[in-house]
């Protein structure tokens, strides 16, 4: 008899880069088996919406067959403005009534129209008092959910699960950093288009929001100031990033966007504070793409006083030194923290 595996490949549809993995999980810890890296198709993606659905799975078709793995599944993460995770309250009820009282609670709070919206949702273990319950509602729009499972599709396979790029990242930090009793954790992963702030509180994600700047307000700022095209300024950016001789300017303009950057992430904390009884950062782990942007995480610390410390997707992952030496693994790990998320998964696991 044959048995059809649980096991999904991991894979992280970015603006700028789709990243894919496999890792086996067991009792001796997690292994990657294989990892796939490659740019996003020109304007595919915008804003996490999967606007040409055909070249990305393409694109995702072509990572596949590179990694040459017998998996059928795949684990993809949702992300942006149609994708939207909010703690509320409720009175205590039976877990069988939820489902109603979510609903309910989804028409007040969400701002899609209910009937367009695919609903999920998270009862927190510790509410705020004994007559009540906290939940995490998970909303997202239905075209957005057809696209990624349709990306998917095109590219030869099924979509198993399909997360959220921010649990994706809790998921992948307590693999790696375990659960960290008392402190109120946040992992902040800077890409190009959209930052990920996620909160995870006694192994529980408390707080989940994609905040709207990345590398590419450096990229735009650059083009706009010097008048030069955008991809003379992302050039610009990425040398001044790899320390080479730029002109003064770029750096003033990096600066600058530097503290821009940080008034939107000083903002979430703000929201976060509000939402959660005065609830404040112990520490921070910053990973992503954007995240290596000069003087980003030093001003993001110096603005907002709370302790950056990066994110290795790999501090307890095991890797083949045949297939992936350590520089290679550190080249990747900025670019890594959604998809090893992702890739411990399992088809019909809760999410």
């Amino acid at each position: 008899m044959f048995f059809k595996s649980k096991k999904v490949i991991g894979l992280d549809i970015g603006t700028s880069s789709i990243k894919l993995a496999e890792m086996d999980f067991s009792g001796k810890g997690a292994q990657l088996l294989s990892f796939g890296f490659a740019p996003t198709p020109a304007n595919a993606v915008s804003g996490g919406e999967i606007v040409d659905i055909g070249s990305v799975g393409l694109a995702i078709q072509s990572l596949l067959n590179e990694v040459k793995s017998k998996r059928k599944s795949i684990a993809t993460a949702m992300w942006g403005t149609a994708v939207i995770v909010k703690k509320i309250t409720i009175p205590k009820m039976d877990k069988k009534l939820i489902k109603d009282q979510i609903r309910f609670e989804a028409e007040q709070y969400i701002p899609f129209d209910i009937n367009n919206i695919s609903l999920a949702h998270h009862i927190l273990a510790n509410s705020s008092s004994p007559d009540t319950m906290d939940i995490l509602l998970i909303a997202a729009q239905n075209e957005l959910v057809s696209q990624y499972t349709q990306v998917v599709e095109v590219s030869g396979l099924s979509c198993g699960v399909l997360d959220v790029s921010g649990f994706a990242l809790a998921n992948a930090f307590e693999l790696n950093y375990g659960r960290v009793p008392g402190e109120v954790v946040g992992i902040l992963n800077f890409g190009a288009a959209i930052t990920n702030f996620v909160v995870v509180q006694n192994g529980e994600v408390i707080f989940c929001r994609d905040i709207p700047v990345g590398g590419a307000n450096y990229t735009n700022e650059i083009h706009k100031a010097m008048g030069v095209t955008v991809a003379e300024a992302e050039a610009l950016k990425l040398s001044a990033i790899s320390r080479r001789e730029v002109p003064d300017e770029v750096h003033s303009i990096i600066s600058a966007t530097n503290e821009a950057v940080t008034e939107e992430i000083r903002s979430s904390l703000d929201f976060l504070s509000a939402t959660t009884n005065g609830l404040v950062l112990n520490r921070c782990f910053f990973t992503g793409g954007s995240s290596a942007t000069s003087g980003l995480t030093e001003t993001v610390s110096r603005v907002t006083g709370i302790l950056m410390e990066p994110f290795n997707p790999f501090l307890r992952v095991k890797a083949n030194p045949k297939k992936f030496s350590p520089e290679y693994l550190e080249q990747i790990s900025s670019f890594a923290g959604v998809v090893t998320g992702l890739a411990l998964r399992e088809v019909g696991d809760a999410s």
